[in-house]
């Protein structure tokens, strides 16, 4: 799978044992004015959507301040299911629920009674009436231009999904996750068009699938070896309380100084290598000799592991702790420098700093995240609940040095021996227990950049 067209993100479809999976490609009006509004909003960047808008004539005052309020509601809340290990399943978002509704309702009056409770109503009624303000401005503007060459593509797409059963890579992922699903449950896929563009765009959740697709794409199986690779993180996020456990049980027990760091790639590297690789090959009749991902960690490692996924599940096996050793072992041997790579690192971390323009120069230095948390309090608590997690743990320290550098130690028994001055800048990285890196930063007059680009 060629690394300009993968934009991961979540994705869901459905399979039962013995029965025709339940697939329903469609276009959503609603879901694409929704996306259409989103692109045009001033944070976001420039794009195809924007470029449209801005050069006709509804750019005007009155529907830019649509837009503006569009922008500002609060429809992204979400919760955690604490009963699982850390970081073993996707916090579940409230704006995901609404796209879903979007999808899976024919009229905006629909939505906005599915969706009640969600999120305030007040915000619902204004999400909804921003929607139909702009639907007729969305046809004028993008459906209708590439309506022809769109309703063909979805004929084409849906033909090829069946043609080449589809829904047995899905099978396939259940088996070598040990995970299940409910066939009771309709998987739908809302697709829209995407003018001007050299690639697609895809995200999932619930158990939806969307995606821009560029007016002149034709080699479905980069979109359906993306889709596959989104439905292996649904597979894995919906691997049982048990399962999940003994997983995190495995990395824990394992000896390896890289468990940890290959527990936290896991994720992205398997469904890398079952959708961009297993997949796409089964498609294409040989495997992809480009890059599968454009992160060279995830990239390197899933073609690393591929050979040792294929026999599970060419033999139908799940995973289990003879892989995840295998897993470990192959990431230790070929790749022992990546646990002291901030690339690599830093893309799982908690920052604890009390300047919170720290944070911004971290995003800015590390732009790639896969899970963050940050923390404007040097405390005990914050410190214990730092400790909590499995994340490169940063503590970036600017005022009452001596002090708070005096309280790091005493919270860290691997800190028992460690000498510092205070009056001195430094940073230093230290492995720890739990095999997370802990970063410790003692500022004075140095940018915090500066700084870490010490870091040995």
């Amino acid at each position: 799978m060629k690394n300009r067209f993968l934009l991961a993100f979540l994705f869901l479809t459905i399979f039962a044992f013995g029965q025709k999976t339940t697939f329903k490609i469609k276009y959503s009006e609603q879901l694409a004015v929704f996306v259409f509004l989103q692109n045009l909003s001033e944070n976001y960047p420039d794009n195809v959507f924007k470029t449209e808008f801005q050069k006709s004539k509804y750019n005007t005052d009155k529907y830019k301040n649509v837009i503006s309020k569009f922008e500002q509601l609060r429809i992204d809340y979400s919760y955690r299911f604490e009963e699982f290990p850390y970081g073993s399943k996707k916090t579940m978002q409230t704006e995901d629920i609404l796209k879903k509704n979007l999808i899976e309702t024919g009229n905006l009056g629909s939505f906005k009674i599915r969706s009640v409770g969600i999120i305030p109503n007040k915000t619902l009624i204004d999400l909804a009436e921003s929607i139909s303000e702009f639907t007729p401005i969305y046809n004028e503007l993008i459906y209708n231009p590439n309506k022809e060459k769109f309703e063909k593509q979805l004929e084409e797409i849906t033909k090829y999904s069946n043609e080449h059963q589809i829904e047995n890579y899905f099978n396939t992922g259940l088996v070598f996750y040990n995970s299940s699903w409910d066939n009771a449950i309709p998987f739908e896929i809302a697709f829209y068009p995407l003018p001007n563009s050299k690639g697609f765009t895809a995200q999932a959740f619930c158990n939806n699938f969307i995606s821009a697709i560029q007016t002149d794409l034709k080699s479905y199986k980069d979109l359906f070896s993306v889709m596959l690779h989104e439905t292996y993180h649904i597979i894995y996020d919906e691997q049982s309380l048990e399962v999940k456990t003994q997983i995190d049980t495995y990395f824990k027990e394992n000896k390896s100084k890289c468990s940890n760091y290959a527990y936290q790639l896991m994720n992205e590297v398997l469904a890398t290598a079952l959708g961009n690789g297993y997949v796409y090959g089964q498609l294409d009749g040989k495997m992809d000799t480009y890059d599968w991902y454009n992160k060279k960690y995830i990239n390197l490692m899933a073609k690393q592991i591929y050979p040792l996924v294929k026999e599970y599940i060419d033999e139908k096996k799940p995973m289990d702790k003879n892989f995840i050793d295998n897993y470990i072992q192959a990431y230790e041997v070929n790749f022992p420098n990546w646990i002291n790579e901030l690339d690599n690192i830093m893309t799982y971390r908690y920052v604890i700093s009390e300047n919170e323009k720290d944070f911004d120069v971290i995003n800015k230095m590390f732009r790639y995240r896969s899970r963050t948390q940050y923390e404007d309090q040097i405390t005990e608590t914050s410190i214990e609940k730092m400790q909590e997690t499995p994340l490169t743990k940063v503590i970036i320290i600017s005022k009452n040095n001596s002090q708070k550098l005096k309280l790091i130690k005493s919270k860290f028994m691997e800190l028992k021996k460690w000498q510092f001055k205070a009056d001195k800048e430094f940073a230093e990285k230290i492995l720890l227990d739990d095999k997370s890196q802990l970063i410790v930063i003692n500022q004075k007059e140095s940018t915090i950049e500066s700084l870490i680009k010490t870091i040995k």
